[in-house]
């Protein structure tokens, strides 16, 4: 009796571990693997978001809203983007990743709201000065430099003088460094 569960036993987690396929993660499929800051861009610190639009608007900070879904290879391929800019402004601006998975698109009047400001499309980037003001709107994979621009203008801050260097290690992380980095903001 003892081998007969004890084969049956071997038998069953056998069948188990072959029919148990590998996870994997894909950068440019539509394949939901997990959060993609950590994932893909190596800073799981941006979700949840440390801020609300509210808040910032509030406070007269600038806002960078990030619309984007874990699902989506246009938004893995710009997560690197998102963590680069964090890593640039560090505390100097709010950084408001949100997935669009519980936005509608229904018309809305307040600008608290994030779908006030989603089109319906992804990854789209909108960076907003102190006073709610809509310096940059944009969809899909917007040059670093450009949101840069944006955002100097709306914080009054210089654009730093260094560069960012987005670098894939593997098939699956990217890693955001400063080239030339002397001082945090």
């Amino acid at each position: 009796m003892y081998r007969v569960t004890s084969f049956a036993l071997t038998l069953i987690l056998s069948l188990v571990f072959l029919l148990v396929s590998p996870a994997f993660a894909a950068r440019d499929t539509n394949s939901f693997d997990g959060n993609i800051f950590p994932i893909y861009a190596g800073n799981g610190s941006l979700v949840p978001p440390q801020s609300t639009i509210e808040s910032s608007l509030n406070n007269k900070r600038t806002s960078v809203i990030v619309f984007y879904l874990d699902d989506d290879a246009n938004s893995k391929q710009f997560a690197p983007v998102v963590s680069g800019l964090k890593l640039l402004w560090t505390s100097s601006i709010d950084i408001i990743p949100l997935t669009t998975d519980e936005l509608s698109r229904g018309m809305t009047d307040d600008i608290t709201n994030p779908a006030y400001y989603w089109h319906g499309k992804i990854p789209q980037l909108v960076v907003l000065d102190g006073e709610g003001n809509i310096l940059l709107d944009e969809e899909g994979q917007i040059p670093i430099e450009k949101i840069n621009s944006a955002i100097s203008l709306a914080s009054g801050l210089e654009a730093p003088d260094f560069n960012i260097s987005i670098k894939s290690f593997n098939e699956y992380n990217s890693d955001a460094s400063k080239d030339g980095y002397t001082d945090p903001r």
